[in-house]
């Protein structure tokens, strides 16, 4: 089974693009096929740290949008698995993306196709993301899987979200509460110099903005950390 994995938040700075890169490195770890997309017209980050899996799509038009979901039309391969998809979603690209979703009658599509539709909802601490949940919610209802994350590299006080309607009402649709460990801020911006790969950047010695020993020791161990919670998602 493959799956469609739209990695949002609606607002910007909550890893939403640190979040579609790590779930990149852990199907590429796990052998399993993906193709990515980048929404982002301004950053795009997914596209520069993947370049070889993701490419920018505009979400602007249907035209777009429509290329995400042709990935699952096209042959099955002969053996293994059929690709997932990862999309980066910008801030504010929430009613576009609806309105195609709704129109295409999309989901029903893809549920015949065997394709699991999951909702990644990037949290920081503040009261926004909470709002944005709750308008997620009743937007798609019972339609999606709903993973909420909370991005603890975005805060450490979550408990307007824990005590919030909004999470409640996630729940009561099945949504997974994951969260999301804080990488050590200067080995980020080595990486995020470097336009580097997740595994690029644990690996590589040499160069000016190679990470230290310990650096990347601390980096696999994040990883890990990371992919513990993503094997318990219905990925």
């Amino acid at each position: 089974m493959s799956s469609l994995n739209l990695i949002g938040g609606e607002k910007g700075g909550v890893g939403k693009s640190v979040t579609a890169r790590v779930l990149a490195q852990y199907f590429i770890d796990k052998g399993r096929p993906f193709t990515g997309f980048d929404t982002d017209r301004s950053h795009t980050s997914f596209t520069r740290f993947y370049a070889d899996y993701a490419s920018p799509v505009i979400v602007d038009t249907y035209e777009g949008l429509d290329l995400i979901a042709t990935v699952f039309d096209e042959p099955a391969p002969d053996e293994g698995e059929a690709p997932s998809v990862i999309v980066d979603l910008a801030a504010q690209t929430a009613a576009p993306l609806a309105r195609w979703i709704k129109d295409s009658d999309l989901l029903p599509l893809l549920s015949e196709m065997g394709v699991t539709v999951n909702y990644w909802h990037l949290a920081d601490s503040g009261a926004d993301s909470v709002s944005l949940l709750n308008r997620l919610i009743n937007t798609y209802g019972a339609e999606l899987n709903y993973f909420v994350v909370k991005n603890l590299g975005r805060g450490s006080d979550f408990t307007q979200l824990d005590a919030s309607s909004a999470l409640q009402g996630a729940r009561a649709l099945g949504a997974r509460v994951i969260t999301l460990p804080e990488l050590h801020e200067a080995s980020m911006r080595k990486i995020d110099r470097q336009s580097a790969s997740f595994w690029a950047a644990s690996n590589t010695r040499g160069g000016p903005d190679a990470l230290g020993m310990l650096e990347r020791q601390r980096v696999k161990t994040w990883l890990r950390a990371i992919y513990a919670s993503f094997d318990e998602l219905p990925l």
